[in-house]
């Protein structure tokens, strides 16, 4: 590789030489032990090896940190299948399709820890009409349970299915849980988690579990039609 004597070599020329001329080093093996680098924790010099070791170290330790990290996601994800797993053995026991409203918000209210919690359905049987989960939703609110494609997480922001709860003063944040029965029939029921907690819910949150939260409860309430 040759330089101009018109123009000054520059760090590129420097680095594009010792890339393109890879048995440099190896005709100069004693500049190896003598190059000095900056350690990133300190202004002391270190040698190559030392800052290669260094780094090696800082690679290691971010490997190790993201594998804790998969550790307890998979741990935190095994905790809420299980619980998954005992709400919906409580809505096999349910001796009566009547009793599987109350058995929905309950469950998701103790297994879940959820402070508050309440369901509505609609076209539902004439049998079940007169109950009070199939009372008092407007169109509107069903219109807006059906344009759900996947249960909301965020702030209250004055949704009707609020005042379904015991306290809606105490909701700031909520969950809202479109049901559906199997394929792409509009939703013909809602559930409403809330909490105190601002930051409880929101719009970062995952929705897996809360989309099988959705299939299960809607098949389980179709009964009710």
């Amino acid at each position: 590789m040759k330089f101009s004597n018109m123009n000054p070599i520059t760090e590129d020329d420097i680095a594009n030489y010792l890339v393109n001329t890879p048995d440099f080093f190896e005709r100069h093996a004693q500049l190896l032990a003598t190059v000095q680098l900056t350690s990133p924790h300190g202004n002391r010099a270190v040698s190559l090896q030392e800052r290669q070791a260094e780094m090696l170290r800082d690679k290691i330790r971010s490997l190790e940190q993201r594998i804790m990290e998969m550790i307890r996601n998979s741990s935190e994800n095994v905790v809420i299948a299980d619980r998954l797993q005992h709400w919906t053995r409580e809505l096999f026991l349910a001796p009566s399709a009547r009793e599987l409203p109350q058995r929905i918000v309950d469950g998701l209210k103790d297994q879940f820890v959820v402070p508050q919690a309440a369901i509505r359905v609609w076209d539902v049987a004439p049998a079940f009409e007169g109950e009070s989960f199939a009372q008092g939703v407007s169109g509107d609110a069903k219109i807006f349970a059906s344009s759900l494609t996947t249960p909301y997480c965020g702030v209250n922001a004055g949704f009707e299915a609020v005042g379904w709860l015991p306290d809606p003063t105490a909701a700031q944040s909520l969950v809202l849980i479109p049901l559906r029965t199997p394929g792409a029939q509009p939703a013909f029921g809602l559930v409403v988690l809330a909490s105190p907690d601002s930051q409880r819910f929101h719009g970062s949150m995952g929705t897996d579990f809360l989309e099988r939260i959705a299939e299960l409860a809607g098949a389980a309430l179709s009964r009710l039609r």
